[in-house]
């Protein structure tokens, strides 16, 4: 089990940059993967970016190139990195730990980004 909680949203200008960040409640090397998601309104929830346990990273096509998914130096710590942000990255974005082997994933309370044209 794990608690997960995000904070670095706000409001930002087009073009400009979020750093979000993801306090875990223990060592997230352990776990399979950790992912962030991001639900705007009126949409489904979608898969932005994982960093595995492994380290290797995937994005969604429409982030590629813009945002970066990384761990800490602090065990407990992961980050997205969101550059040229456009009005379209407007959402709650959450952070998801997922457990493969258990079946689980347990997921923070999320943060807000809006992105102003």
């Amino acid at each position: 089990q794990v608690q997960l909680v995000e904070s670095g949203g706000g409001l930002v200008q087009a073009g400009g940059s979020l750093r979000l960040s993801c306090a875990a409640s223990r060592s997230i090397f352990g776990i399979n993967n950790m992912c962030w998601y991001r639900q705007a309104p009126g949409k489904q929830r979608d898969l932005v970016a994982t960093i595995t346990s492994d380290g290797n990273t995937n994005y969604a096509d429409s982030v590629k190139g813009r945002f970066t998914i990384s761990r800490g130096n602090a065990s407990n710590m992961m980050y997205l990195q969101m550059n040229s942000l456009k009005p379209e990255d407007t959402a709650v974005y959450y952070c998801a730990a997922e457990f493969i082997r258990h079946g689980r994933t347990y997921w923070g309370q999320g943060t807000q980004v809006t992105v102003a044209s």
